[in-house]
């Protein structure tokens, strides 16, 4: 159903609130922090009589929960990000909930004590920072403006720790030739959304849901929702452009051979002047899902012919390869061994060539599927050893009863792809293993220094709960300190969503 929302970057008045944090959180004037050297942060969306919604801290070299409160950040904490000097991380609460507070909090690394914190106009999922660590750009789509079709994308000072953004202007029209966004006030934004203030703005119907920025803070790249053709265009976003008089906004849609097909993603080259667009395509109500270029020397910028692939949803890049993982429809069939039906598939994409790669076992001429889980795959990070970890929501879940009979099949949300030519543990070369754990996978994280992988795990069966996972043998690692329950950690318990490590 075509959702008549316009984007729009809405200027936020109020500062950010700062937050005094006590009770061992860590704060600017001194008080207690965990001391640990390489920490992990997870949020914890729940509040119970074993601890309070937060963000948790573990020692990544230990795996055991520092003698610290959680940093408050909200009554459901749910996605992180770090900056890229790692000095700070930003944590969204609110999203999944039925009274969200959308809050919005920038967590000081080094005193492990939230800085600043402020509650967004509704949800988001797709929030990213500059590389230069003082900007971070947050998408809202479902955010409501009074008198406008709903839909913001909110600038915040990761410095000042306040937020500040553009504001409206029309709706993208995709029948307009090299449509810009122009400074105000040509065209004149209506009476009830702006002020005197000359702020640039920008719009687009539907509103941006999820955000890509390159590498070196020259571009950002917004991408839609929707089923129409309007959700077929890319925003590119100057943000140096802000507060001059040229344009900050102009779009890229393609037509015919070159169209787009629900672009949710992209990764850049060096210098930020090409970006290859990860295409949806079937599994976002589209058509075919594809990896295609975007040039963004020229304007408006010129989308590349696309190359089909069989799914996408989540990607990860590796020098120039390309990993992609998505559940085609129809799904692909499973392999035998498994009560599942329906699989997802993982693609190995060449991107100095711009075509799929067979794994290096497959025979040649010969396609070779790199079967997965089904479901809707959102994370994908690449460990040591060479294990390549993809975690979905939604997918097929074997559960066994409750008093299982011996060799019943436990599968959830995670793959693991072995991209070496040797077995690592159970998993033959360029072959997939599906752990015995259910539920969705919200959370990967590699510890760099070590053969450790934290996985959070869970959601919608038994709660999120951080698993650790031993990348030499592809299995739960053994925890001296909780060596009755492997790949967990004594008195860590929760409802976990997220982890990273700030400190790697």
């Amino acid at each position: 159903m075509r959702r008549a929302l316009i984007f729009l970057l809405f200027l936020l008045p109020a500062s950010l609130a700062l937050l005094s944090c006590g009770g061992g959180t860590g704060s600017a004037g001194g008080s207690q922090t965990s001391g640990i050297k390489y920490r992990a942060f997870l949020t914890n969306s729940v509040s119970a009589n074993t601890g309070a919604a937060g963000v948790y801290i573990v020692n990544a070299q230990t795996d055991v929960r520092a003698l610290v409160p959680p940093i408050s950040t909200g009554n459901t904490p749910g996605l992180m990000v770090l900056t890229p000097n790692r000095s700070q991380t930003l944590v969204f609460s609110g999203f999944g909930t039925p009274f969200p507070d959308n809050q919005f909090s920038i967590i000081n690394n080094s005193t492990e004590a939230v800085s600043a914190h402020a509650t967004l106009p509704g949800y988001t999922e797709s929030f990213v920072v500059s590389p230069d660590s003082t900007t971070a750009y947050i998408a809202i789509p479902a955010a409501s403006v009074a008198g406008q079709s709903s839909g913001v994308v909110d600038i915040a000072n990761l410095g000042a720790g306040t937020l500040a953004a553009e504001i409206y202007c029309p709706a993208y029209n995709p029948t307009v030739t090299n449509p810009v966004c122009l400074p105000y006030p040509v065209p004149q934004p209506p009476p009830s959304v702006c002020d005197a203030t000359p702020y640039l703005c920008g719009g687009f119907n539907p509103p941006y849901h999820f955000l890509s920025m390159g590498n070196t803070g020259t571009r950002l790249l917004a991408f839609s929702e929707g089923s129409d053709a309007v959700a077929n265009a890319v925003a590119v976003i100057t943000p140096s452009n802000a507060g001059t008089t040229n344009p900050v906004i102009t779009f890229a849609s393609g037509s015919g051979p070159t169209a787009f097909d629900h672009p949710i993603w992209a990764v850049f080259n060096s210098n930020d002047t090409l970006a290859y667009v990860l295409n949806c395509g079937a599994e976002c109500g589209g058509t075919q899902a594809s990896i295609q270029t975007l040039d963004l020397t020229t304007t408006p910028p010129t989308p590349g012919v696309p190359v089909p692939v069989p799914a996408a949803t989540v990607a990860l890049v590796n020098n120039s390869t390309l990993y992609l993982a998505g559940t085609p429809t129809p799904a692909q069939p499973c392999p035998s061994g498994t009560l599942a039906t329906n699989c997802g598939l993982l693609t190995i994409f060449d991107l100095s060539s711009m075509s799929v790669v067979q794994p290096p076992n497959c025979a040649a001429g010969q396609q070779c599927p790199i079967v997965i889980t089904d479901g809707y795959h959102t994370r994908m990070a690449l460990g040591s050893n060479g294990q390549l970890f993809i975690g979905a929501r939604t997918c097929t879940e074997i559960i066994p009863p409750l008093s299982p009979p011996q060799g019943a099949e436990t599968r959830g949300c995670l793959s693991i792809y072995n991209t070496l030519p040797t077995a690592v543990g159970s998993i033959q070369p360029y072959s997939v293993g599906i752990p015995p754990e259910n539920g969705d996978v919200t959370g990967i994280q590699p510890i760099a220094t070590r053969n450790v992988v934290y996985v959070v795990q869970g959601q919608n069966v038994q709660g999120g709960s951080l698993y650790i996972y031993d990348t030499t043998i592809d299995a739960l690692e053994y925890n001296p300190n909780d060596p009755n329950n492997p790949g967990q950690i004594s008195n860590l318990v929760g409802d976990f969503v997220d982890v990273i490590t700030p400190d790697f």
